[in-house]
């Protein structure tokens, strides 16, 4: 699969991970899926690990729609993990269209390395 995730409850946290071509319908399902996990509560924080990420199949229009969806509450932190600048820039891309939104957004921050991303969300550690 090339998009999934896991729910942490005990550290409050979501680990969305991607690889390879990553597709509109896949990230869509992914947001369904999450928000009706039994354990996933939408103030947790999430780490998206585009790391293996080589690219996405999507018109910026579907992007648009994506970032601007509400599944994590606005307290949530979020942070994007991207290895190239390519994916690093698509992450700032969401970021900015999830602050574009007309709900209060949840705070985004993209990085290209894990453990910036983990000291920022308060972590010691990967939890997987």
């Amino acid at each position: 699969m090339p998009f999934s995730y896991v729910v942490y409850k005990e550290q409050r946290l979501v680990i969305s991970t991607g690889s390879g071509r990553i597709s509109q319908a896949e990230i869509k399902e992914r947001q369904d899926q999450t928000a009706c996990d039994p354990d996933f509560d939408p103030e947790f924080d999430q780490i998206v690990d585009l790391t293996a990420v080589t690219d996405f199949e999507m018109s910026m229009d579907e992007f648009v729609v994506l970032a601007r969806r509400k599944v994590f509450a606005s307290r949530s932190r979020r942070a994007f993990v991207a290895s190239t600048p390519h994916i690093f820039g698509v992450g700032r891309l969401w970021e900015a269209h999830s602050e574009l939104s007309d709900d209060d957004p949840s705070k985004i921050q993209v990085f290209y390395d894990l453990a910036s991303a983990l000291k920022w969300l308060g972590l010691e550690a990967d939890p997987r």
